[in-house]
């Protein structure tokens, strides 16, 4: 009798973390299914590579500093992202999705959405770099504006500030000659810091996961 009560308790003491930590996940969601990726206080869920700068600043992530990347460990495959950048004079950042942690260099896998208004690459904020380009911009340095990206399959769109910059589907064949890891499949977004003259701003970071 004894020993059946004891199991008993094993297994409604599981249930009971298993209840908990699902609560915990869904608390984080908001009514409309959105995760927040950036608790506005620390850099917990994300992991950095090279020498540049992700420091949080007043509820956001200031990117500044030599070239780096800022990786999330979760990954996702469908999906929507948003999040608030605010750029200053002269500066480029990135922000990538369906790539993967590496130790150096620019990312190896994945595609870029463009954040630049005023540094002096022609591929501004709204493109989907090196596959749809924008050169003309409506947002402005030291101004709050968000980046959505949607990713179901292969279908591609951003909007910046609501407005659709690029809706693309990678074609079945599709091969990027300059970046042979450049396709859709699944994987961390990340950051870019660029370089020592860029200082950008990155906040309110949310996904929306969506069925495969």
């Amino acid at each position: 009798m004894k020993r059946q009560w004891w199991m008993l308790a094993v297994v409604a003491m599981v249930s009971w973390f298993v209840t908990v930590g699902s609560q915990a996940e869904d608390a984080k969601k908001d009514g409309e299914g959105w995760v927040s990726l950036f608790n506005g206080k620390d850099l917990s869920g994300w992991k950095k590579n090279e020498d540049g700068k992700f420091e949080v600043v007043d509820g956001t992530i200031k990117v500044s500093g030599k070239r780096a990347h800022l990786f999330t460990e979760k990954e996702f495959k469908n999906f929507e992202y948003k999040v608030e950048c605010k750029t200053t004079k002269g500066s480029n950042s990135g922000l990538y999705f369906h790539t993967k942690f590496q130790e150096d260099g620019w990312p190896a896998l994945g595609y870029e959405a463009q954040v630049n208004v005023t540094h002096t690459d022609k591929i501004k904020t709204g493109s989907l770099y090196g596959v749809k380009n924008v050169e003309e911009v409506e947002v402005k340095d030291d101004e709050w504006y968000e980046t959505h990206i949607k990713v179901v399959g292969r279908h591609i769109t951003i909007k910046i500030n609501g407005k659709t910059t690029v809706d693309w589907e990678q074609p079945a064949d599709f091969k990027d000659k300059q970046f042979p890891g450049r396709k859709v499949s699944s994987g961390s977004f990340a950051i870019q810091a660029h370089d020592d003259k860029s200082v950008c701003y990155f906040r309110n970071i949310r996904v929306k996961p969506l069925a495969d």
